[in-house]
């Protein structure tokens, strides 16, 4: 490992895996990604889980992701705020995006499970893991586990946890809990919070509940959207309000949820934003139909959500 130096501060709060835009041309459109992400920062998210599920990140390359990197560090956004994922199945790109993430300064790291294989051991992923830990050898490094087994179908269990936080402490920095398993968050909060494990919520809807078991915030989807009210909840979790507040924004995702969750938030950003460009998703993703773009936004309008200061 290279020499100790000091350590960014952790995140605490809401975090957005934040929606990648492209161009006409499936390209990447930096200077879109730039501002979306400064204006998510100004309205209620204390980081940015950049390539994440919901920014589209296993449908770009290594190359694509450490450009559009560091365009948000030369646009402006600290790389303090950045929680980036760098989890691929070839262990090579994962260090070498890892690596990458910890030399511009990042807060830390997102990081899923190798997940083309199936029935994996958990021998198998402690030694990825291990790998890339060992391969970037930067003490800096603050690795949150990802895990989101409806997507990835490779769980990251609570003994793999235990293994990983035994002999990486204080890189192995927490976990995102994507499971949408109340109980096993709530597990992974007993058994290693204590320990200076953060744990966050992969929805909302858990949020205020993460916050009571000792948990750190959230990193949701949603955040691309509504960014203010979720960390209104996040900032009232101990207020007489909260339960009323939590209610709030669990409608809210149910409104967007209705529909497939990238393409939802991406034509959310563009009426509000009036920006159609933001519509546009790769392949094999493809974009609300007419209908369903209609429903959402009456829907949400109904509900008297807004996106104050994103169209400016």
């Amino acid at each position: 490992m290279k020499p100790a130096m000091s350590k960014v501060k952790r995140i605490e709060g809401v975090l957005s895996p934040v929606v990648t835009p492209f161009n006409r041309d499936y390209a990447p459109d930096a200077p879109r990604f730039v501002r979306h992400c400064r204006w998510l920062l100004k309205s209620g998210c204390a980081g940015l889980a950049v390539f994440g599920t919901n920014s589209e990140a296993n449908s770009m390359s290594v190359g694509e992701k450490r450009k559009l990197l560091e365009a948000l560090v030369a646009g402006g956004v600290p790389a303090s705020a950045l929680m980036p994922g760098t989890g691929h199945c070839a262990i090579s790109d994962s260090i070498e995006m890892t690596r990458a993430a910890v030399e511009l300064g990042c807060a830390g790291v997102l990081m899923l499970p190798p997940f083309y294989y199936k029935n994996v051991s958990d021998e198998g992923l402690y030694r990825n893991f291990a790998e890339v830990i060992e391969r970037v050898g930067d003490e800096r490094l603050q690795l949150y586990l990802y895990h989101i087994p409806p997507v990835s179908q490779v769980a990251i269990s609570l003994a793999l946890i235990e293994k990983l936080l035994s002999k990486y402490p204080g890189i192995v920095a927490g976990v995102k809990d994507s499971s949408g398993n109340w109980d096993n968050t709530k597990a992974m909060l007993d058994q290693f919070a204590k320990a200076g494990f953060d744990v966050f919520a992969g929805s909302e809807e858990f949020l205020l509940a993460n916050m009571r078991g000792g948990g750190k915030g959230c990193i949701t989807a949603t955040g691309n959207v509504n960014p203010g009210a979720i960390d209104k909840v996040y900032r009232s979790w101990r207020s007489p309000d909260a339960d009323a507040l939590q209610a709030g924004i669990t409608a809210t995702r149910r409104i967007l949820q209705k529909h497939p969750m990238i393409p939802a938030l991406k034509a959310t950003v563009a009426h509000f934003g009036n920006d159609p460009q933001w519509k546009t998703c790769r392949p094999p993703l493809v974009e609300l139909t007419s209908a369903q773009e209609e429903t959402l936004i009456r829907e949400l309008k109904a509900a008297g959500f807004s996106m104050p200061g994103l169209a400016s």
